[in-house]
């Protein structure tokens, strides 16, 4: 016999994680089931040990700027202190005993096992099968998506999980992908010694971006050492001797001693049952309506909705889906016209909403206007490291902004101004009379909004 619950959550990364502990804490009984980390991807393989890794690379290159601005620096990187502190801070060495027990503590009960959806409203986990009454909460997330390129089966390739883990760093790397997890990743080890080659299919890297982010992103990772073959599409893969030889549709090759596969990421549920629920098992992601529904008592969150693969995201929808559930009276719903983006390469590219090619392409009365950082006062201050822009995308028949780029030294945080732009679709009219606090980064936006 079945036993009964209210909810129950399948995959307990950032978005499940979230939506059960708030369904618990509103005294609801329900149960997380997770096969891997609780907390998922974000804390142990993504955003917090890579930013770490992030930070330590910038000051790597923020120590070289000093020449010449305020005296002289040498610095000798060292890996060690970067795997030491994504071990004992970020990440308890891949123990998530503290995350389960938060989860615990907030009236939860977690099951570490595969979970298996059995029909309409349950769930099996081991040799227990539970009844929700309220309903299921899909979150299983994504997993990397390896491309089946002839020989790169059974060699010992990088996904971003091999690479957070690394204790010791190869002397040279070929990244498979131009996306925002190799860029990122790339100019890491780049700017710790390692010698990286980065191969993208597309014509530009960071090509789901503005053309402009592509191009400074890569103008500045050559600057750190790294070489791309662009427009370039790997056919095979060979490994001998502890060296990985990409061969590319072209026939030129690309070595090294370490290969990181960072061409996306895929939902992984054909084994879930989602049949039993009236879901298509092999769908790219589970379909999701305005409450985050993906059918009758069933609800979605995270990645594995296709909505964007960010945490922030995850827990925007875990938010819908938790109210919802708690059938609230103001209830919101969900619109992702205004979501943000960071590539936390240095420069930081944030976006948000579309870009230029995105609007046209939805047939708006498009017109933008971009201005540099370095002519900016604050970015000819800063001089050293002060590459970047600010574009701005306005829909002309309404006089809004529907998207935005920030790049620069602090692009990321510099996009927060946009996104309440863009997202509460205020005026340009308005935007452009605003008094911009000087000299600050974020004062270009006014130079930026000049042309429209």
């Amino acid at each position: 016999m079945a036993e009964q619950v209210d909810v129950v959550v399948v995959g307990l990364g950032v978005g499940g994680e979230e939506t059960a502990g708030r369904l618990a804490q509103a005294g609801l009984r329900v149960v997380g089931i997770e096969s891997r980390l609780v907390g998922g991807e974000c804390p142990y393989y993504g955003c917090i040990p890579s930013k770490m890794m992030i930070r330590a690379a910038n000051l790597i290159a923020e120590t070289r700027r000093v020449d010449g601005i305020a005296g002289t620096a040498t610095v000798q990187p060292d890996w060690a202190p970067v795997a030491k502190r994504i071990r004992e801070e970020a990440t308890d060495t891949w123990n998530d005993q503290v995350a389960v027990d938060r989860l615990v503590n907030k009236g939860a009960t977690v099951i570490k096992d595969v979970a298996t959806i059995t029909g309409p409203n349950t769930v099996r986990a081991g040799d227990t099968e539970y009844e929700a009454a309220r309903g299921i909460v899909i979150a299983t997330g994504t997993v990397p998506s390896v491309p089946p390129i002839d020989g790169l089966a059974g060699t010992p390739y990088w996904t971003n999980r091999e690479a957070i883990e690394a204790e010791t760093l190869p002397a040279s790397l070929v990244v498979l992908g131009g996306g925002a997890i190799g860029m990122e990743l790339a100019q890491v080890f780049a700017r710790f010694g390692v010698q990286v080659t980065v191969v993208e299919g597309a014509p530009e890297v960071l090509s789901m971006e503005e053309p402009e982010s592509g191009e400074l992103a890569r103008e500045a990772l050559a600057r750190d050492g790294v070489t791309f073959r662009l427009g370039a599409h790997a056919q095979q893969v060979g490994y001998a001797d502890g060296t990985f030889t990409v061969t590319l549709a072209d026939g030129a090759t690309a070595s090294g001693e370490k290969l990181l596969v960072a061409t996306g990421r895929r939902v992984a549920t054909a084994e879930l049952g989602l049949d039993k629920l009236g879901l298509d098992p092999s769908a790219r992601r589970v379909e999701v309506d305005e409450h985050v529904r993906a059918g009758d008592k069933v609800w979605a969150v995270g990645d594995v909705t296709g909505v964007g693969a960010f945490t922030h995201n995850a827990m925007y929808q875990a938010d819908i889906a938790v109210r919802d559930i708690l059938q609230e009276a103001d209830a919101p719903t969900a619109s992702y016209h205004a979501m943000p983006r960071v590539t936390f390469t240095d420069p930081e590219i944030g976006a948000v909403g579309l870009t230029e090619k995105q609007a046209r392409d939805a047939g708006l009365n498009v017109r933008t206007g971009s201005t540099p950082i370095p002519a900016s006062t604050r970015g000819w201050i800063h001089k050293a490291g002060n590459e970047g822009f600010i574009k701005v995308v306005m829909d002309a028949d309404r006089g809004v902004l529907v998207g935005a780029t920030s790049a620069g030294p602090t692009g990321g945080e510099v996009l927060s101004a946009l996104a309440v732009a863009v997202h509460a679709a205020v005026p340009v009219s308005t935007l452009r009379q605003m008094i911009y606090a000087y000299p600050t980064f974020h004062r270009a936006i006014g130079e930026a909004l000049r042309p429209l």
